[in-house]
């Protein structure tokens, strides 16, 4: 009788680990789908933004003014001695970087390349970029399932760039060039956080403070506001909400907080994600349907970034 007590007990007790387990595990599936599809509307509303009239200067006055005034509380409690502990000089390389150097090419790459080309090539190319610097310079082994992802990637990009493209948009190319360089942005801080062993959230609110110092001041003094005061006020909205708010702040803290949750590896599988879901949401919101190229392409790319980021299930331990 005491050794079935025991046992029964050993039972409860495992399952109500089982079960809180299952809770985290849910709870963190929940924040890396919240930031895949707050970082999905950023592309599908940086496409509308251009057709609408506005300009990359525009996007990044919303992006960098909001999010600079919801962060700088933080940074403030943090400390303004050493930036909430990121450092004056980091910070500084920070804003340039994923500041608005970041929205101008990826923003602007918007004004001559559509939805479909701009959410596939451009975080695939941070994947390839950051790929390759740590494998190159930071010692990570070439396995075989990262070399099929990178080809699939490889495949995705050049099927979207060269048969994606429509006769409609003779300056594609463009577009595409520029969602390179903000990708190549991205991926330079994703390896600085890594080297410098800084958290997203600081750095996010170090480069968002710091390029809303910047950029605020120099709008209202040499710019205009006039392509943003035409716009109509629930359409102004929606871009103050996705761009500062989001893209800004939430989807970072939602992105951290998975990782936190799920680990690395898992959480690895939420931005690769994250073209495919900027298809699908451009076609209510954008109206923008993507080709059978364009779909195919976009496939590719996004299993090839989970298979290269590690984030199919049996090609990684989940977690690790």
């Amino acid at each position: 009788m005491i050794l079935r007590g025991c046992v029964r007990r050993g039972w409860r007790s495992l399952d109500k680990t089982e079960s809180a387990a299952a809770r985290v595990r849910l709870v963190g599936v929940f924040f890396g789908l919240s930031a895949v599809v707050m970082w999905a509307l950023y592309f599908v509303y940086a496409r509308d933004a251009a057709q609408a009239g506005l300009l990359p200067i525009d996007i990044i006055l919303l992006r960098y003014g909001v999010a600079g005034m919801i962060l700088l509380p933080w940074l403030l409690r943090k400390g303004v001695r050493d930036l909430g502990g990121i450092g004056w000089g980091r910070g500084v390389v920070l804003a340039i970087i994923v500041g608005p150097l970041f929205l101008m090419f990826g923003a602007g790459g918007f004004l001559f390349a559509p939805l479909a080309h701009g959410a596939v090539i451009q975080p695939s190319t941070a994947a390839l970029v950051a790929t390759a610097v740590a494998i190159l310079f930071m010692g990570e082994k070439l396995h075989a399932a990262r070399i099929a992802g990178i080809a699939m990637v490889l495949g995705g990009i050049a099927l979207i760039s060269l048969v994606g493209s429509s006769a409609s948009e003779p300056d594609a190319w463009k577009g595409h060039l520029m969602f390179m360089a903000a990708g190549g942005c991205w991926a330079t801080f994703t390896i600085l956080l890594r080297r410098w062993q800084m958290s997203a959230i600081a750095a996010t609110a170090a480069a968002s403070v710091l390029s809303a110092v910047v950029v605020v001041p120099g709008v209202l003094i040499f710019g205009t506001l006039d392509r943003l005061a035409a716009l109509p006020v629930e359409t102004l909205i929606v871009q103050i909400v996705v761009h500062g708010v989001m893209a800004g702040v939430l989807a970072m803290v939602a992105y951290a907080r998975s990782v936190a949750l799920l680990g690395v590896g898992s959480a690895a599988l939420f931005p690769a994600v994250v073209p495919a879901v900027a298809l699908i949401l451009g076609i209510p919101l954008a109206g923008e349907i993507p080709t059978a190229p364009e779909w195919l392409g976009a496939v590719m790319a996004t299993t090839g970034l989970a298979v290269a980021l590690g984030g199919i299930p049996g090609l990684r331990r989940a977690g690790a």
